[in-house]
């Protein structure tokens, strides 16, 4: 199976930055999207931005400019540098990837969470 494991969440102060790691492990055959969800509480899980296999990213409009997307295929990871960070932006932030993997003598595609990670905006 596939696993994905965040790290970089925590206490950040308005204006601050935080980056945001999220590495998949497991008998990878071969990643095709990966992205970034968050979920406040009591709201909705939203996507917040996605990376295809060749690079292609898009971005909710709140964090348009503020957030960058990006991955390194060697390591599996992806990474949410986020910017200007705002009190609105406080949730939990999840991982998600969407992947191939071996299974016996086949590959099968599988879509995976992270356990999430608590980003927090206070002053």
């Amino acid at each position: 199976q596939v696993q994905l494991v965040e790290s970089g969440g925590g206490l950040v102060q308005p204006g601050g930055s935080l980056r945001l790691s999220c590495a998949a492990s497991g008998s990878i055959f071969k990643i095709n999207n990966m992205a970034w969800y968050r979920q406040a509480p009591g709201k909705e899980r939203e996507l917040v931005a996605a990376i295809t296999n060749g690079g292609n990213t898009n971005y909710a409009d709140s964090v348009k400019g503020r957030f960058t997307i990006s991955k390194d295929n060697v390591k599996n990871t992806v990474y949410l540098q986020m910017n200007s960070l705002k009190p609105e932006d406080t949730a939990v932030y999840y991982c998600n990837a969407e992947v191939m993997y071996y299974r016996g003598g086949d590959v099968r595609a599988l879509e995976v969470w992270g356990q999430g990670t608590l980003v927090t905006v206070s002053s």
